[in-house]
Order: structure tokens, then C-alpha cells, then sequence
């Protein structure tokens, strides 16, 4: 009876302090954002190539990749002016149409929550916007460095409280996907690319959204096509980060998701018992500093409550990653830390 009472007493704590990024602010319940790209209706009518456009919603990114390919770039041109958020957000189209389709569907787009997308990124040109769905509170991917010679790829799943108007707000700038991106980018040097990715709904605060899995079952399938479009363009197998709830996406993503490495920072726990529970082929790694208010958080999963063990248990059979200065719940990505460096190691391939 003692068991049962303290195990109640851990759910109740969990869902109300389980968050990813804010953490202590009141949270809101949230529509997953699934399903094809904006836009989908008028791209499946239209017939301005004489022929069938391949389904957002049913075809896989390898069969998007072989469409555009067989494209001439006058028709590719044609897609990008006629169906920009398709052509933006859709897994297999190539990352260089990507970029353009979404830098047209910013500039387009009147909404000030999301101007500061459309600006100049870092050096010259504009900003390497992957996908960009301003429906909801609007998703975002951002690529820094170039995917097309990278040696060296990484992609980083933020947690909670993330969107297209917080993807890089300039507080709490370590506890962003930009911010986070940046700094790994800036540490592995050239050769690399980092991939920023806001790409689904994330909880708001804190709430029972953080404490259960119905995002992060969402999430993880789109997760998951993602990578696989990255595949069809050539781009090397990833390193993947998932902070916080992020983590939980990735765990659920685990056994699909193309991926060399898997990163867990601050993890609330990845809906496994173990590695081995994962079935995943790719190499697993976990963090966690000692001022990380994550720590608090009970490590139980009951009536779908909470997220399971704490990945960095020695129980759970991840390798460790060392963090002794980095801050809080946000400090993994900043500059000069242990865990930066060991980041940095990882997406080069050279951690062992």
C-alpha cells in the first residue's frame, strides 16, 4: 500500500511539473498539427505539368525525390511560384528548392510572428529555412551550414514551449533549436551542418500535454519523414539531439528514425525501459547536469503518466555524456562546456 500511495504521489508530481523548456508556467492542452502540407487541396487539382502530382500525404519521400528529379528546373520553378508551402514543407522535394520555396512563402506571409524568419541569416544571403507551416502556433526547420558538401550532419529536437515565434527568441537563447544549432555548428566548424527542427507541436508549459505521449507520438512520425527526406538528397545519417520532451519524440521515433547517433539532454525519460527497448541500430547517448530542475521530475510511467526511466541510469545502457558546467536545464549547448565539446565530438563521428 506504502508502494502504490508513493507511486501516485510521483504521477500527480509529474504532470504538474513535466515541461521541456519554461518549466514552471500553467499549460495549455494542444491539437497535434498532423497530416500533409498546407496548400495540399489546390496542389492535388492542379494539372499545370500534364500530369499527376505526386500526394503529399501518401507519397514517401523517396517517390517525391524521384518526381522532382525528373523534373526540368523550369517545371520545378513552376511548383515553387504555384505551390510554395507544398513545395516547402514536402519530405523528399530537394533541400535547394526547400529553401526557396519557404523564403517565398515568408515573404508572403503578414503574420509579425513570423517577419523575423524572413531576414537575413548569419553572413550572407537570407536564412536557410528547411520548412516553414504557419498554421497553429507554426513549425519551423532551419539549416545552418551547407547540407549539400557536409561531411557531418546533426538535427536538434527542441522540448516544450517551442514554435515559429519562439524557434529563436533572443532570451533563454541555449534553451532554442536555433540557438542550440548555432553553437553546435559554430563548434564542429566546416564540414558540418546543423539542422534546426521546430517541426511539430509541442506542449505549452506545463500540463498533462508534458506528461503524457500524444504529442510526442505526432511528433515522432514526422520526425521520421523527415529524416527520411534528407536521405533522398544525399545527406549522411545524423547525429540526432533531443532535449527534454524532445526526448520523448525521439524515443517514440527510435526504431524508424534514421539516425548514426541519438543524443537525450535533460530527459524526463524516452518511453523505454532500456536501450535495448528502443530497437534502434544507432548508437545512444544521454545527459543530464546536476542543477537541471529535470532531476526533480519522477522517472515512472503509470496509466500512460509520465515518461519511464531516467536515460541516464546506469540501468538504462546509454553511453554518458559528461556535463559538470553546463547551467540549468538549457546550459548543454553553451559555448565552452564539456557536453558542447562532447557534441560537437559526436557529430563528427569521432566519440567513442
Amino acid at each position: 500500500m506504502r508502494r502504490y500511495a508513493r507511486t501516485l504521489v510521483a504521477v500527480a508530481l509529474a504532470t504538474t511539473v513535466m515541461a521541456g523548456t519554461v518549466g514552471w508556467a500553467s499549460g495549455n492542452a494542444q491539437q497535434a498539427l498532423t497530416g500533409p502540407p498546407p496548400g495540399t487541396a489546390a496542389w492535388r487539382a492542379d494539372q499545370v505539368l500534364g500530369r499527376e502530382l505526386p500526394d503529399p500525404e501518401r507519397a514517401t519521400p523517396a517517390e517525391v525525390s524521384r518526381f522532382f528529379r525528373g523534373l526540368t528546373a523550369a517545371q520545378q520553378q513552376t511548383l515553387v511560384v504555384r505551390h510554395p508551402l507544398v513545395v516547402g514543407n514536402l519530405d523528399g522535394v530537394p533541400v535547394a528548392l526547400r529553401y526557396r520555396a519557404n523564403a517565398r512563402s515568408l515573404r508572403a506571409d503578414h503574420n509579425p510572428r513570423y517577419a523575423h524568419l524572413a531576414g537575413p541569416g548569419d553572413g550572407a544571403g537570407h536564412r536557410q529555412i528547411l520548412a516553414f507551416d504557419p498554421r497553429g502556433r507554426g513549425q519551423v526547420a532551419e539549416v545552418f551550414g551547407d547540407l549539400s558538401t557536409a561531411r557531418h550532419v546533426a538535427v536538434v529536437v527542441p522540448g516544450s514551449d517551442i514554435d515559429a515565434g519562439t524557434f529563436d527568441r533572443t532570451s533563454d537563447v541555449y534553451g532554442t533549436p536555433a540557438g542550440m544549432a548555432k553553437a553546435l555548428y559554430a563548434e564542429t566548424g566546416r564540414g558540418s551542418a546543423v539542422v534546426a527542427w521546430a517541426g511539430y507541436t509541442t506542449p505549452v508549459g506545463v500540463g498533462i500535454d508534458a506528461a503524457t505521449g500524444s504529442l510526442a507520438e505526432a511528433g515522432a512520425g514526422r520526425l521520421t519523414r523527415f529524416t527520411d527526406g534528407l536521405a533522398t538528397d544525399g545527406v549522411p545519417a545524423p547525429a540526432v539531439f533531443c532535449h527534454s520532451y524532445g526526448s520523448v519524440v525521439c524515443g517514440l521515433a527510435a526504431s524508424r528514425l534514421r539516425a548514426r547517433d541519438l543524443v537525450v539532454l535533460g530527459s524526463p525519460g524516452m518511453r523505454a525501459d532500456d536501450v535495448a527497448d528502443l530497437h534502434t541500430t544507432a548508437r545512444v547517448w544521454a545527459v543530464k547536469g546536476a542543477t537541471d530542475w529535470i532531476d526533480d521530475v519522477p522517472n515512472v510511467e503509470v496509466a500512460g503518466l509520465g515518461h519511464g526511466p531516467d536515460p541516464t541510469g546506469p540501468e538504462f545502457g546509454a553511453r554518458r555524456v559528461t556535463a559538470h558546467d553546463a547551467h540549468g536545464h538549457t546550459g548543454y549547448f553553451a559555448p565552452g562546456t564539456d557536453s558542447l565539446r562532447a557534441f560537437s565530438s559526436i557529430t563528427k563521428g569521432e566519440a567513442r
